[in-house]
């Protein structure tokens, strides 16, 4: 896909789009000549990735939000329209690592959390942007999911569950709204060098040290891949493509 103006003149919204994936993913769409707004909590992270999409003559703006919210996300996609007059496209990549452990340890609270970050945040924001892209008669969502939203993995019963979850959201999604002009697809990464792989393995060459032997393609990803991929699908170019899950995992789930 050409990066260069690919995006023009369309208004793009990342979810958790200052860290990780989702900065990787507000970085790719400045690049495309897209309107990037960054939403999320972290205030300083959110607006230092702005500023450097301004600061490269791009256009993005970061947005306080508390995603598990509905008012917050009512608002966020109300605040957008108001100031743009559209969203053509979103990646709905917000979430947590959630606690890893074996399920008979695990508590309510671990449970609560990890629904709300992984699923309710999802289902809320999607809520809202197929509201407005159904009315506008156009739009693409992907959505973040996981490796371990096809498989099982032990200690992580949760995360899993949360992820499975994602992937049966946006596949019913996708064809409650497929005459509407809305896409709505996923991707699932693999072991991606972020920050939240770093926590779950205590640092991040334990967790390559982990990773790496287990993807077929012998090394892990890095989150730029996985913000081409999720640009793909949001772009004209998947625009004969809905309910499906790109896989960004070196071969992972071909095992």
């Amino acid at each position: 896909m050409s990066e260069e103006n690919s995006f023009r003149e369309k208004v793009a919204l990342v979810t958790g789009g200052s860290t990780g994936i989702g900065q990787a993913t507000s970085l790719a769409f400045a690049r495309t000549g897209a309107v990037v707004i960054i939403a999320g909590r972290r205030i300083i992270e959110g607006e230092q990735i702005a500023q450097q999409i301004r600061a490269a003559g791009g256009k993005g703006y970061f947005h306080q939000v508390d995603v598990t919210d509905e008012e917050q996300v009512k608002g966020l996609i109300e605040n957008i329209v108001e100031t743009y007059g559209h969203l053509d496209a979103a990646f709905n990549n917000a979430g947590s690592e959630g606690y890893p452990g074996p399920l008979i340890e695990t508590d309510e609270q671990a449970f609560e959390h990890t629904i709300d970050a992984n699923l309710k945040s999802v289902w809320l924001s999607m809520k809202y942007e197929i509201r407005q892209m159904k009315r506008q008669g156009h739009g693409a969502i992907v959505n973040n999911a996981s490796t371990l939203a096809h498989v099982g993995a032990p200690n992580m019963a949760l995360y899993a569950a949360t992820k499975h979850a994602v992937v049966g959201l946006t596949r019913s999604a996708a064809l409650e709204y497929a005459t509407s002009g809305v896409r709505i697809n996923a991707v699932s990464p693999g072991a991606i060098e972020t920050a939240m792989g770093a926590r779950a393995y205590g640092n991040i060459e334990v967790f390559r040290k982990a990773q790496v032997p287990v993807h077929p393609m012998q090394r892990v990803g890095f989150p730029q891949e996985v913000a081409g991929a999720a640009l793909f699908l949001c772009s004209d170019e998947a625009s004969f493509i809905t309910g499906q899950t790109l896989g960004v995992d070196g071969g992972y789930l071909a095992q």
